[in-house]
Parts: structure tokens; C-alpha cells; sequence
């Protein structure tokens, strides 16, 4: 699946826009992209948000990615 890669992610990953990746599931997904850049590993673990299909998933690695979806990984952002 396509997945588009915003802000400092993009940047961790070399100016990379749009990549293509493997995945079932978030963390499937979140796994490949790992493996495929590594500079990305810290940020990943402090936090991204995954939108699927519009829908924004935080912390919820085992929700599924149907086939097809428009997947967006974001910054976190810090809310209070």
C-alpha cells in the first residue's frame, strides 16, 4: 500500500514523500516501515499518528488496514 509520509518523518526519511509498504495491520505497517528506514526507529517510538482512511489511530497497533486505504503517518502532537 501507499503510505504518505508528513513533516519530520518525510525529512527523517531522506525528503521521501510517498512510500510503498507491506501490512496488515498498524504495526505491521509501522514494522516494515522500521526495516525499510531505520532513521526513522526513534520516531515511531516516541509516536505517530496513523489516519486511515481519515481516521486518525494513536497507540493502536493492532487495528487493521483493509485493502486499499489512503494511509497518512503524521507527527504526534501533544495536546493538554
Amino acid at each position: 500500500m501507499e503510505v504518505q509520509l508528513s513533516g519530520f518523518l518525510s525529512s527523517a526519511a531522506g525528503g521521501v514523500q510517498s512510500v510503498e509498504l507491506t501490512g496488515e495491520t498498524v504495526g505491521e505497517l509501522l514494522t516494515s516501515l522500521e526495516l525499510r528506514y531505520p532513521s526513522l526507529r526513534d520516531a515511531i517510538e516516541q509516536g505517530v499518528a496513523v489516519a486511515v482512511n481519515g481516521e486518525i489511530y494513536r497507540d493502536r497497533r493492532d487495528q487493521p488496514i483493509p485493502p486499499g486505504a489512503e494511509v497518512f503517518l503524521l507527527p504526534r502532537l501533544a495536546g493538554g
